[in-house]
């Protein structure tokens, strides 16, 4: 799962990577509302259901990587796991341990909508300051441009949701929510950068689930009784967790950072979608207009991306540097 998109002949393809990060924002859109009934019918608490998430698509992950050994031993090449990937990698984990564990306390605190926009929506930021930190450069116009759509989508949504309650639960479920923005653009910086050939998906959900454990067992474990809740729970650890990732994390290695963290708008979008459907949200002319708006920011990069692909045969990621 954490191979490379390649064109025929080896080349990899940044626009097939572009699809990857799009299909896996898609599938964590259904993050909140799958956290919502598990938590509704299932009775647990953020934590928990963070745990089981990163459990249930570590066990499918390892799985798949036993399954798939013997077709990987001989067309894939394994880069050596030196320190500086070791330490890559152990970003990763506590990123995504980090991450799951916040957004479910903002979700519980806040609701879908505004933890989702909140986190994801401070995330192209804080990775194209991580990006410039790291020496990577300043991103190009069209990365600029579509992050200026993307927020202002971004504002017009969040602006609308928040506006219909400003107790202090809102507040604090935000102010979670910023954390999970930091620790996502640490994976994404983080995952960019670790070599091709490195099960990045595997090792980072079974090092964060690692992490978590100590923690949710002093606080309390339960198993919902509820068969809903425990499927939903099945499909959250699946879904939008061991096959998301897995498509991120390939897709990421032909996608400049900053531009995956925008195409993943598209997860607070459809996270609002399916808040507005089925949790009884309405969704507001001024948010409908931000989430076009969020939706044009993709589908303005996919074109670009597009136009790489067909005239260059490659558009690198500018963080995937390659451990030699």
């Amino acid at each position: 799962m954490s191979s490379p998109a390649t064109l025929p002949g080896g080349t990899r393809s940044p626009a097939r990577g572009f699809a990857l990060v799009v299909a896996a924002a898609l599938c964590w859109g259904t993050s909140g509302i799958s956290g919502d009934v598990v938590a509704r019918r299932g009775g647990l608490q953020p934590l928990e259901i963070a745990w089981y998430r990163m459990v249930i698509g570590a066990v499918v992950l390892i799985a798949a990587s036993l399954l798939t050994r013997r077709r990987r031993s001989r067309t894939d090449r394994r880069a050596p796991l030196t320190r500086a990937t070791a330490a890559q990698l152990a970003v990763v984990a506590a990123g995504l341990a980090t991450y799951q564990a916040a957004y479910f306390a903002a979700v519980a605190t806040a609701g879908v909508s505004i933890a989702t926009l909140v986190a994801l929506g401070l995330a192209p930021l804080l990775v194209a300051i991580g990006s410039a930190a790291l020496g990577h450069g300043r991103p190009d116009r069209a990365t600029l441009l579509a992050l200026a759509v993307a927020l202002a989508g971004l504002v017009l949504l969040v602006g609308t949701a928040a506006g219909a309650d400003t107790g202090d639960t809102v507040v604090l479920g935000a102010l979670v929510a910023v954390g999970c923005a930091g620790a996502y653009a640490a994976v994404v910086v983080s995952s960019g950068l670790v070599p091709a050939g490195v099960p990045t998906t595997t090792a980072g959900f079974t090092g964060g689930a690692l992490l978590l454990t100590p923690v949710v067992l002093a606080t309390g474990l339960h198993l919902p009784g509820d068969a809903l809740a425990l499927a939903v729970l099945v499909y959250l650890g699946v879904v939008p967790s061991a096959l998301a990732y897995g498509l991120f994390f390939a897709g990421v290695r032909t996608v400049p950072a900053a531009v995956a963290a925008i195409v993943t708008l598209l997860e607070p979008l459809t996270a609002t979608v399916l808040a507005t459907a089925f949790l009884g949200e309405r969704l507001a002319p001024a948010a409908l207009a931000g989430g076009l708006l969020m939706l044009a920011a993709v589908a303005g990069l996919y074109l670009r991306r597009m136009g790489d692909s067909n005239s260059r045969g490659l558009a690198p990621n500018p963080l995937s540097k390659r451990a030699p």
